[in-house]
């Protein structure tokens, strides 16, 4: 059983995805200032609120409050577009130039050249 915990931990990929959670987990509250200070005060300017909270519809006694679903529709558009750019930008930064022909592309063209 010990063994098999340790193929477990060793081949399964536990570290490298218990570092990936503990990356991401510090990378949220980066992601929510972006939204919360940024993008959230754009959308006050440009509509006249930061919240749609308050917006609602009385039947009854109950109040159907779709205004926080607007408002989480928002916050979830803003924090993936904030992700994205993020993870566009990293793919630029950290591209690997386009790699030469292959060896065996190499090799064919010597071939082909030798050939004529």
């Amino acid at each position: 059983m010990v063994q098999e915990f340790k193929d477990f931990i060793s081949k399964g990929g536990v570290f490298e995805a218990a570092v990936g959670l503990i990356l991401a987990l510090a990378f949220v509250p980066v992601v929510n200032e972006i939204v919360d200070k940024i993008l959230m005060p754009i959308i006050a300017a440009i509509v006249g609120e930061p919240s749609f909270n308050d917006l609602g519809i009385d039947i009854g006694d109950a109040r159907i409050g779709y205004g926080f679903v607007i408002t989480a529709l928002i916050s979830f558009i803003s924090i993936a577009a904030v992700i994205f750019l993020m993870v566009k930008a990293y793919n630029k930064y950290t591209a690997e130039p386009e790699a030469g022909p292959s060896d065996i592309d190499l090799l064919t063209e010597i071939r082909d050249s030798l050939a004529k």
